[in-house]
């Protein structure tokens, strides 16, 4: 059975660009555009990772991730997130909800296929 990776950008070309590399490797994706979008479709099944933009409307990735980890299903699902700024402010904040990996965009989807696969487990 594939893995489901949930991606989460308000970029419809990041989503599109990360979802061919996913879906290529094997993968099966979920696609939101916020973070209210991506809690309102975490209930619907098993996600092995996910991956989320830091800054996005309605709801921002970091926000999003504290919800998530208050989900028993999620509390211990591994989270890349997604940056525009390289400060080292992002780094820790990012670290500090939980996240495993962050990726500075424009990102290349062979460096983010690494990512996923070091951190979704067999």
């Amino acid at each position: 059975m594939s893995k489901t990776v949930m991606i989460i950008d308000d970029s419809a070309s990041v989503r599109q660009v990360a979802a061919i590399a996913l879906k290529a490797a094997g993968y099966g994706v979920i696609e939101a555009v916020d973070g209210k979008d991506a809690l309102d479709k975490l209930d619907r099944q098993k996600i092995h990772l996910i991956i989320s933009d830091v800054n996005m409307p309605n709801m921002d990735g970091i926000t999003f991730v504290n919800e998530a980890k208050k989900l028993a299903a999620y509390k211990f699902t591994p989270i890349i997130m997604l940056t525009n700024d390289t400060g080292e402010y992002e780094k820790q904040g990012n670290q500090a909800v939980g996240a495993k990996v962050w990726i500075v965009k424009p990102f290349q989807p062979a460096k983010m296929l690494a990512a996923v696969s070091k951190l979704i487990l067999p």
